[in-house]
């Protein structure tokens, strides 16, 4: 007598139900029918299997206290710099015994509110206004100074950006001989203002959370190439300032781990 497929299947089906065989994992499991599915029964249990999960912070003191609390033997870090970010795997493993790597702290440094305003503003063109502006509400973080290093009260600066003056002159030459002529002509424009333009502004600010404080130097000039004058701060310096905060903060990083994870420089997939 033959048996039909539909009919062996049943009776595969209730001899692993009757054996209620369990497969050796770490994760209690167990074959069962329904062609032979393999089933994770850890949400049936108490507690789970093993520890993990993702903690997030922008705070840099949390985090190294957070990594030193979970401190493991195999924990690696992986920091960033460009994004201003660090992940620690504590169950990374090692080649030989490799690890799930769902154990996890991340870290993403948030920019101050001041970092961020002087980021957004250097190099735009702005208006007299806008830019008059802007100082008044960052004033206790400004210096402003003149073209020969004189310090100068933020009032004065504020002043001087909204009484800016430009003046346009021409002037023309003319040479005539009896086989030629010649002529050149000569535009100038020229802005100026009732008080002394500030030609640099220090912007002293903390970029990000549990780093020392930078002054930032921003070149103000001014715009004369439209029907208004405009005024544009350009940050002196900016790619080597940048690098220089990158390396602080793996300076701190390292100081607040410790020995709990190695830290290298980089990102990791753990597809």
């Amino acid at each position: 007598m033959s048996l039909t497929k539909d009919a062996l299947q049943l009776i595969t089906d209730n001899a692993l139900a009757a054996a209620g065989k369990e497969l050796p994992t770490n994760t209690p499991t167990a074959i069962v029918p329904d062609s032979s599915t393999v089933i994770d029964l850890e949400r049936f249990q108490l507690h789970r299997s093993r520890f993990r999960g993702t903690y997030s912070t922008h705070s840099l003191v949390d985090f190294g206290a957070y990594v030193v609390e979970r401190a493991a033997p195999d924990a690696r870090g992986f920091i960033d710099q460009d994004a201003m970010t660090c992940v620690v795997l504590f169950n990374l493993g090692t080649p030989d015994l490799p690890g799930h790597a769902d154990d996890r702290a991340v870290l993403r440094l948030k920019p101050s509110a001041a970092f961020a305003a002087v980021q957004a503003i250097c190099g735009q063109a702005l208006v007299q206004k806008a830019m008059s502006d802007w100082v008044e509400d960052w004033h206790q973080h400004l210096v402003a100074t003149d073209e020969n290093g004189a310090v100068m009260s933020i009032a004065k600066a504020i002043a001087a950006v909204r009484t800016i003056t430009v003046k346009a002159s021409s002037e023309s030459d003319h040479a005539v001989s009896e086989t030629r002529a010649s002529r050149s002509a000569m535009d100038s424009i020229e802005a100026s203002s009732k008080e002394t333009l500030p030609a640099w502004l220090d912007f002293k600010v903390i970029p990000f959370e549990g780093l020392d404080e930078q002054t930032i130097r921003l070149r103000v000039s001014v715009i004369t190439s439209g029907s208004q004058p405009q005024l544009k701060l350009r940050w002196l310096g900016e790619e080597a300032q940048r690098e220089a905060i990158a390396q602080e903060f793996k300076q701190v990083l390292e100081s607040n781990v410790g020995e709990a994870a190695k830290l290298v420089l980089g990102s990791f997939d753990s597809k």
